[in-house]
């Protein structure tokens, strides 16, 4: 057991300094390792990182988009909301492909914080958007008409 903790820190350095060397393959790469494997628990942390891959490393753009959504997907759950709108405006603000996904996640956001009116908003903009991905705008229209209908 204490091999395998050893192990994990060891690890875990590994990864964080590649973070840090701001590579445009490897260090994304290296972040999703350390959170899918929980090789570092600290959100703040975790968070700085994933500020240092949208903010100081040379990525496409739409990765870049990629990443702030997955920093939204990975604070969802204990987010505020002002928080989270803080980290998705650049994509909702943008005609990025992940502004449907964007929408989705606040709508989806509200309705299990009982926000109904909020969530309605946040579906109602994924159907009307132009190029909202098919999936995410069926599973839209699906919420309005199941759980949303007046």
């Amino acid at each position: 057991m204490i091999i395998q903790k050893k192990q994990k820190k060891k690890t875990a350095s590994s990864l964080i300094e590649i973070i840090n060397k701001k590579d445009p393959t490897y260090s994304p790469l290296s972040l999703y390792f350390i959170i899918d494997n929980n090789l570092v628990s600290d959100q703040s942390k975790i968070n700085s990182w994933f500020d240092i891959l949208i903010k100081d490393t040379s990525l496409d753009s739409e990765i870049n988009n990629l990443i702030i959504y997955k920093k939204a997907l990975y604070n969802a759950d204990n987010a505020q909301e002002s928080e989270l709108l803080n980290i998705l405006n650049p994509l909702i603000n943008s005609k990025s492909v992940w502004k449907s996904h964007s929408l989705y996640l606040m709508a989806e956001y509200f309705y299990a914080n009982n926000q109904k009116q909020k969530a309605k908003e946040f579906f109602n903009q994924i159907i009307v958007l132009e190029n909202s991905n098919p999936d995410i705008r069926l599973q839209a229209e699906k919420r309005l008409n199941r759980d949303l209908s007046e």
